[in-house]
């Protein structure tokens, strides 16, 4: 949960590099919410009478994910920072398929050794001398 409330806490901050732990922890944590809040806003809309609460009840789902959005994309841009890749490389994803599976291997490859232009390596001088 530590790392869920880091990202959250550099809500919009774009610059610098997110270990893989912190960028995947995080879309873990993110996704185990999002599918409880749709489960509990499926369920209590299901069971009322009248399609008006149903609708209403499909605001909270959309509520937290306008509340992570600018979060998840600053805590992507850190981790493609943390390859060596400019977060511009986040809108890959906007090609069908292909754009997606090129984004989960940039996303899931190590950190570069060492400092790049986007900052110290976040794992720290340790891990570093050990690659």
């Amino acid at each position: 949960m530590d790392w869920y409330i880091k990202v959250l806490k550099q809500y919009a901050d774009f610059s610098g590099r997110a270990r893989r732990k912190e960028y995947w922890m995080f879309f873990l944590i993110n996704f185990l919410i999002s599918m409880a809040i749709g489960f509990v806003s499926g369920f209590i809309g299901g069971m009322s009478q009248s399609a008006s609460m149903a609708s209403g009840m499909m605001i909270l789902p959309l509520l937290y994910s306008l509340a992570v959005l600018i979060p998840s994309i600053a805590v992507g841009v850190r981790r493609l920072h943390d390859t060596g890749r400019s977060g511009w490389w986040l809108l890959i994803s906007l090609i069908p398929i292909i754009g997606a599976i090129a984004l989960i291997i940039f996303l899931v490859q190590d950190s570069q050794p060492g400092s790049n232009r986007y900052g110290e390596n976040p794992k720290g001088v340790e891990s570093a001398m050990e690659v």
